[in-house]
């Protein structure tokens, strides 16, 4: 119920403006966010790749209705690029987009837009020596971001895919997925599904997860383990064993802020282990989600909102 509620919260636009006026780098907002600037993200990024860890970066925005300000995103992604490039980052990193921040959601020819956009943000990662990753979102999107990463991967191959193990469908998508060089991250979704498309319990996607990564571990792609649950993790462990997985052909991925010991002990026993970065002044969306995985934070946030208010 609490995580319902505050995935609903992260659509109230009172609670936004009101969350807005804290500084990102008040506690809770810079535990999850790396911070508003590209400045902020390449200096976190140096330190976790100097650290052992891989990242990759995420220019915070969705839901975007303009095409000044879809463009404007394509720009964010272009310039932090070029940082990494020019900072010699980017054997340590690459990006994830959401492809309704670049204009997916902008009527009839929003996908195109979309793909336009993307095509774009690949071309510059490649020029900079790195690579892609499209997020997925909610369930409408779904289709739509799958046919848009067929398309990239005709001129970028190793443009990568999100897909959702809370997704009743996401199981037949890895075996579409499913095929040499074809990078894939499983995580488990963190956005309110009705339960006609997606499992509500969290044992229900608890063992979706697991056979959707039994899939990808068995198939010829890059699976892409992204989970910060210690019983997920030791499976994946054990099926990288059943499967002859060759150290290198897959990696682990968390979020910025979530499990940083483990994120080490993982770096240091040399395996690949990923961090998801997020950046940006967009960031109340992406932080309630993070707060509904994570209810312990949320009285945190809400004595900051209450001494903000």
């Amino acid at each position: 119920m609490l995580r319902r509620s505050l995935l609903m919260l992260a659509r109230s636009e009172q609670i936004k403006h009101l969350a807005g006026s804290m500084p990102v780098s008040s506690g809770i907002v810079s535990r999850f966010v790396a911070g508003e600037s590209v400045d902020d993200v390449v200096e976190v990024s140096r330190g976790l790749i100097a650290d052992g860890r891989l990242v990759s970066l995420d220019h915070l925005g969705e839901d975007t209705l303009d095409r000044d300000q879809a463009d404007s995103t394509v720009q964010a992604y272009l310039e932090v690029l070029k940082r990494l490039a020019d900072s010699g980052l980017t054997h340590g990193a690459e990006v994830s987009v959401k492809l309704s921040a670049v204009g997916q959601a902008l009527g009839d020819d929003g996908a195109r837009l979309a793909l336009d956009n993307a095509r774009r943000i690949c071309q510059a990662a490649t020029n900079a020596g790195t690579t892609v990753t499209l997020d997925m979102e909610d369930h409408t999107t779904t289709d739509s971001t799958l046919s848009i990463l067929h398309e990239l991967r005709q001129d970028f191959p190793d443009t990568g895919a999100v897909v959702q193990a809370y997704l009743r469908r996401t199981e037949a998508d890895c075996r579409d997925l499913t095929r040499a060089g074809s990078r894939v991250r499983l995580c488990k979704g963190a956005y309110k599904e009705p339960e006609s498309v997606a499992y509500q319990s969290r044992a229900e996607v608890d063992l979706s997860y697991v056979r959707c990564l039994k899939v990808l571990m068995a198939g010829d792609g890059y699976p892409m383990v992204a989970t910060h649950d210690p019983t997920l993790i030791a499976i994946a462990g054990a099926l990288v064993s059943r499967y002859s997985r060759a150290k290198g052909s897959y990696e682990y991925q968390m979020l910025y802020g979530v499990r940083p010991d483990e994120q080490k002990r993982l770096a240091a026993a040399g395996k690949r282990m990923r961090v998801y970065v997020p950046y940006g002044d967009q960031w109340y969306g992406y932080l309630m989600r993070r707060l509904a995985e994570r209810p312990a934070n949320v009285a945190f946030f809400l004595r900051s909102l209450a001494t903000k208010g």
